[in-house]
């Protein structure tokens, strides 16, 4: 696979473990990637700025201050220009730096401004690399959707032997292409994403809804699209929004027009993925104006909402995957698997409020994935971006399975 017209970011600290970078460099260039190279200055008395900037063909940045006349490098516009930041080696030091938000200098402060994903290669001795600290870090990190290559076992600069070493050139540089071959892996396929809650509307001013944020399905539908599929976002009352352009967002507020817009895309998409909080019921009239507070009790008659995703179930076809979501206080893993069952589904998403970090507002989750073949995933908390990239990945393995 060729890296051509690839933006890349190799960030470089002080670790004796930056003598092999220049090979990386090396590689990455032949493959076609633009490299820009961004040193910590500790990272000076390992390699030299001349050897990197000669490889990658671009001058190498360690200050924010180009030269004496003032002019600055843009570590925003460096940031944004990046498809992908690769950190190699990473010191114990940066690492605390990364997973704390510190910012002290041009290379943490363009990790602070990225947006595109980041790959961390660590390499430090053995006793730094098992300290409690470093492993919290690395976890943080890892929380926040990074992809860690963790530090391999060998001989180590100290004279031990342990884990510590950065892994290799060669099998960094595979990382960074299977990261590339996987944004391409859903390429002109046509994803349907629901998120967010309903509201269904007592009056004018109040309505019947739940705690669904929308951070679940909007991080499914910016993974989708980051992998070139054709997203279409049906998306209910929420402030949040997509982050991808690609994505085509059809704004709902109830179960009735979530309804109506999803069958409309349906039946041309190739995955859908129901992640929004659909509510259950809905009032049976809505009264034109607000109801006023002069009643010593209010009674209002609830009538169930059309089910969704039982309606797809219905509908679909041998080569659609549908992927539903269960949310469950009790017996979960029985509830989730009669769902997945009585709603045909590929396979069901459970996550449970019981969980510490996990369901609705948090920026992580925790989920098992149940497939339609008895297969049970369990996976652990991680940030939604995370959780979004491993439902894709199954959805992925179903999809090209069944001859797609």
């Amino acid at each position: 696979m060729s890296l051509r017209d690839k933006n890349i970011v190799l960030g470089v600290s002080g670790g004796i473990a930056a003598y092999k970078i220049p090979m990386l460099v090396r590689m990455l260039k032949k493959a076609g990637a633009n490299v820009q190279v961004i040193m910590t200055p500790a990272a000076h008395d390992f390699v030299t700025p001349v050897t990197l900037s000669t490889l990658s063909g671009r001058p190498v940045i360690t200050d924010f201050i180009k030269n004496k006349e003032g002019e600055w490098h843009h570590h925003v516009n460096l940031a944004l220009w990046a498809d992908l930041m690769v950190f190699a080696p990473v010191t114990a030091n940066t690492l605390s730096k990364m997973a704390t938000g510190q910012a002290g200098n041009f290379l943490l402060a363009v990790y602070m401004s990225a947006k595109c994903p980041v790959m961390i290669a660590p390499a430090m001795d053995l006793d730094m690399y098992a300290h409690p600290a470093t492993q919290n870090n690395l976890k943080t990190l890892a929380s926040y959707g990074y992809e860690i290559i963790p530090a391999t076992e060998g001989e180590l600069a100290s004279g031990l032997t342990g884990y510590g070493r950065m892994e290799e050139p060669e099998n960094i540089f595979n990382r960074i292409l299977a990261h590339f071959k996987k944004k391409s892996s859903l390429a002109g396929r046509k994803i349907l994403v629901t998120a967010g809650p309903t509201y269904e509307s007592i009056d004018p001013v109040r309505f019947i809804g739940n705690h669904s944020s929308g951070k679940m399905g909007i991080a499914i539908a910016d993974e989708a699209a980051a992998r070139g599929a054709k997203v279409v976002l049906v998306l209910g009352p929420t402030h949040l929004q997509a982050t991808h352009q690609e994505i085509k967002t059809v704004r709902v507020q109830n179960a009735a027009q979530m309804y109506e817009a999803v069958h409309r895309y349906f039946k041309d998409t190739d995955v859908a993925v129901l992640a929004a909080a659909v509510a259950d019921f809905t009032p049976e009239k809505t009264a034109p104006h607000k109801i006023k507070k002069h009643q010593a009790t209010l009674s209002i008659p609830l009538k169930q909402t059309k089910d969704i995703l039982a309606s797809l179930g219905e509908i679909k076809t041998p080569s659609q995957i549908l992927i539903g979501f269960a949310m469950e206080t009790q017996n979960a893993k029985a509830n989730a698997l009669k769902k997945l069952k009585r709603k045909n589904l590929d396979f069901i998403v459970l996550n449970s409020i019981n969980e510490k970090g996990a369901g609705f507002k948090h920026d992580t989750n925790k989920v098992s994935i149940l497939t339609k073949n008895g297969d049970v995933y369990d996976y652990p908390l991680k940030s939604k971006k995370a959780v979004a990239a491993d439902i894709l990945d199954m959805a992925e393995k179903m999809f090209y399975s069944a001859g797609n």
